[in-house]
């Protein structure tokens, strides 16, 4: 069984900063992809940042230039650091990866999501 569990999540004013992090636990013999992706009430979710194994990173264009991710494979945790914050950046933030559990076998994993909220 693989667990991801999102922290860092919390109410902050607009312009402020937050770091959001995912550890992955359990069986893991490999990850690759690690995204972050996010759903506001009554829209769909969206990807919101991906760092591939080789540390190749894509960004939505709302959050280029504002948000960054990173990866610590030796934890199996990917970061999301988010500077100047804006009240559309609230929503619920997921973490997803692609993670290798058995010699034949690569799943995409999901954590429950961590609410972030933008205001005053």
């Amino acid at each position: 069984q693989v667990q991801l569990v999102e922290s860092g999540g919390g109410l902050v004013q607009p312009g402020g900063s937050l770091r959001l992090s995912c550890a992955a636990s359990g069986r893991i013999l490999s990850v690759y992809a690690m995204s972050w992706y996010r759903q506001a009430p009554g829209k769909q979710r969206e990807l919101v940042a991906q760092i591939t194994s080789a540390y190749s990173t894509n960004f939505a264009d709302s959050v280029k230039g504002r948000f960054t991710i990173s990866r610590d494979n030796a934890k199996f945790t990917v970061y999301l650091q988010m500077d100047s914050l804006k009240p559309e950046d609230t929503a619920v933030y997921f973490c997803k990866m692609s993670i290798r559990t058995t010699n034949s076998r690569v799943d995409d994993y999901w954590g429950r999501g961590t609410q972030v909220t933008v205001s005053s």
